[in-house]
């Protein structure tokens, strides 16, 4: 969800607006080939919903995308309908095909998703809900610390909302 660092994978990205996906929860349960959980949107009750950012990019870009979200390795792609500015839309998706309930996020990646959050102002129950995601320290120190910079830069990009 986060605008920078969507673009360093897709420079062509461009953020069309907040979206809600209805009947799905957010889990944390996709294995990593780092160990940790990663987002994922799962069928849930109806009552539930996820909210995250539509974005429009190249077709040039796609499969730059595809490689960095692990697409066909962890990660399957479909079309889901979501709201996005009161309009139902089709928008592609990638959903976890290997998972593990056990997993928690680190605290690097968990950061990320919550900045991401506040940049496109999700509603604020969500961002709270993302904020008391249980988390582990990465053990890769040079990871947490390269993440985190992004983290940092976001925040001072965003006038410090993060």
């Amino acid at each position: 969800m986060l605008s920078a660092r969507l673009k360093a994978r897709c420079p062509s990205a461009r953020a069309l607006g907040v979206a809600e996906l209805p009947g799905h929860e957010l889990r944390w349960h996709k294995r990593s080939m780092d160990g940790s959980g990663k987002c994922d949107v799962a069928p849930a009750s109806s009552d539930l919903a996820v909210f995250g950012v539509v974005y429009e990019i190249d077709a040039d870009d796609k499969p730059a995308l595809d490689r960095a979200e692990g697409l066909g390795d962890g990660y399957d792609q479909k079309d889901a309908t979501v709201i996005l500015n009161g309009d139902v839309v089709t928008a592609s998706i990638y959903f976890a095909t290997t998972t593990n309930p056990g997993l928690k996020p680190y605290t690097w990646y968990k950061a990320l998703v919550v900045a991401g959050a506040k940049e496109h102002g999700l509603p604020a129950p969500y961002i709270a809900s993302l904020e008391a995601v249980e988390a582990s320290e990465d053990p890769d120190r040079t990871r947490h610390e390269r993440n985190m910079r992004i983290v940092s830069a976001a925040g001072r990009l965003d006038g410090a909302k993060v």
